[in-house]
């Protein structure tokens, strides 16, 4: 992961600023940066979203293929997670240095999607057995300033909702075998419903307080972080402990209820934007990647 060198005295500012509720940029200790959502961004998906939360960069495209279904879950599809971390982002990233990062990262959202109530994905089956959808979600990490997790969970949910999927029909002849028939419309496909997609909210440990959406310079105040999967109802679906440090009892909780907090604002704004985003319709002008 991408880290900055800080001196001693820079250590000391930040940590005390963050006692007193105030940091470097004028934050308070549970307020995110502005973030920037834009979908629609890459043509040959099935829908993509790229995020800028702060300096950190992210582009997500998700394609839809056809495959077989697992044989323990016969009638669902499920999701595929390829992440790539950029040269680009930073000089660690080059040759295969982001590889055990972009590991990390794609296993983590593995662990998210591993429910049910996460996604329908009874709905991408298309013949339980034989045929469903098979979601690719590619990661690229652009740019890293900070809070990688949160930014990449965010663009994950706004391309999932900006995915269409083809409408298929399976049709039978007289001898039972199966083909499967492709809508000749563009526009007749199925959405997938992402009000139960988690966030992810991490929780950065600093002297005896904890701040969310760290930049790099406080991350690397940080011995410990809480990395909190929170659904929009605040319920918590998946906790995970990153860095060397420890944490003890009552601050994990303390994370846990800033995290419920956080989250549900985090997404009321995200649901709201890709909404209002939506409404525009193609005339909306393209601002980000490809504008």
């Amino acid at each position: 992961m991408a880290s900055v060198a800080l001196s001693e005295a820079e250590k000391v500012y930040i940590v005390h600023g963050v006692q007193e509720d105030l940091r470097v940029d004028g934050r308070g200790c549970e307020d995110y940066r502005c973030v920037e959502v834009e979908t629609d961004v890459v043509s040959n998906t099935s829908g993509s979203a790229r995020v800028k939360l702060g300096h950190t960069d992210i582009l997500v495209g998700v394609k839809a293929e056809m495959g077989t279904p697992k044989l323990e879950k016969p009638n669902e599809g499920y999701l595929e997670f390829f992440v790539d971390c950029s040269a680009n982002a930073t000089p660690e990233f080059e040759g295969r240095g982001g590889d055990d990062l972009g590991t990390e990262i794609a296993n983590t959202l593995y662990r998210i999607f591993n429910n049910k109530s996460s996604v329908d994905l009874q709905s991408l089956c298309i013949s339980p057995r034989e045929h469903c959808w098979v979601l690719c979600v590619d990661v690229l990490l652009l740019e890293c300033g900070g809070n990688l997790f949160d930014a990449i969970s965010i663009a994950v949910k706004a391309a999932l909702f900006n995915t269409r999927i083809p409408r298929v029909r399976v049709l039978e002849d007289e001898e039972g075998a199966k083909d499967i028939e492709l809508s000749d419309d563009p526009y007749d496909c199925i959405r997938l419903s992402v009000e139960n997609v988690p966030c992810i909210v991490t929780l950065c440990k600093i002297g005896c307080r904890h701040v969310v959406d760290a930049t790099l310079q406080e991350e690397a105040c940080s011995l410990a972080s809480l990395l909190v999967s929170v659904t929009s109802k605040g319920v918590v679906t998946c906790m995970r402990k990153v860095g060397k440090g420890s944490l003890d009892p009552e601050s994990i909780f303390e994370m846990m209820e800033s995290s419920k907090r956080v989250g549900k604002v985090l997404h009321m704004s995200l649901q709201s934007i890709l909404h209002k985003e939506e409404s525009l319709g193609p005339k909306r002008p393209k601002v980000g990647f490809l504008g």
